[in-house]
């Protein structure tokens, strides 16, 4: 897309499973209403619809969603929709995560907390064709990238895997977790064990330490986060 026609009306598709979140964030794009048509969806699976249904320039979507995960539907969306930009708004600061995300496809990272005072340079910069990423956390995936900065555990860990761990020490049950991601019982017992296999824990406890000293407490599962 280029950047002349940020003259016209954009086109803006906002992911979030929270309806107070997405209020805020049209909020903080308010000041140029006259050139944002924003549609909103509270899954990754209504996005899809959404995207199939009308045409798009930007996508702003969240990590974590119910159902699917942020990162399948960037996946998804660069598979069936390759024209669309992707800019991913979350509460991860983590570089890890925006690894994952630009490697998914996505075009641009920003979190939730600094979200009032760069999201609409984000959109601008994304929806033109650039990329957009904190200075801060760029400095830390390069670090990462270039070998400087050593690669957690957790980069073994299917996209998958994560989002279990990440559920396992938010403290939901099994049961609650086989029931959120759409999966049996069985397979969320099979990415626990094979979690426990690639970080080397022997155990639940283990693997919730190991996730509370990498900050996986701190994963958006349910509360709704504070845009100021």
């Amino acid at each position: 897309m280029k950047a002349s026609s940020l003259q016209v009306q954009l086109r803006l598709l906002l992911v979030d499973d929270h309806t107070v979140v997405r209020e805020g964030l049209k909020r903080l794009l308010d000041p140029l209403g006259n050139h944002w048509s924003i549609t909103e969806a509270g899954t990754g699976f209504q996005a899809l619809e959404c995207l199939r249904r009308e045409s798009f320039d930007l996508v702003i979507a969240d990590l974590s969603l119910p159902g699917m995960s942020g990162l399948d539907l960037i996946q998804r969306i660069k598979d069936g929709f390759p024209g669309v930009a992707v800019l991913v708004l979350t509460m991860h600061s983590e570089e890890q995560y925006a690894l994952r995300a630009f490697q998914a496809g996505a075009s641009g990272y920003v979190t939730k907390d600094s979200a009032s005072d760069e999201l609409v340079a984000a959109v601008r910069k994304v929806a033109s064709g650039g990329v957009f990423v904190t200075s801060v956390l760029a400095e830390r995936v390069v670090q990462q990238l270039n070998g400087s900065r050593p690669v957690a555990d957790i980069g073994t860990l299917s996209n998958r895997e994560l989002e279990i761990m990440q559920r396992i020490v938010a403290g939901e049950r099994m049961v609650d977790i086989a029931e959120s991601l759409h999966l049996s019982i069985k397979t969320v017992s099979t990415h626990k064990t094979r979690i426990l296999e690639k970080l080397q824990l022997d155990s639940t406890a283990a693997l919730i330490r190991f996730g509370l000293e990498h900050r996986l407490d701190k994963v958006d599962l349910g509360a709704t986060p504070d845009l100021g």
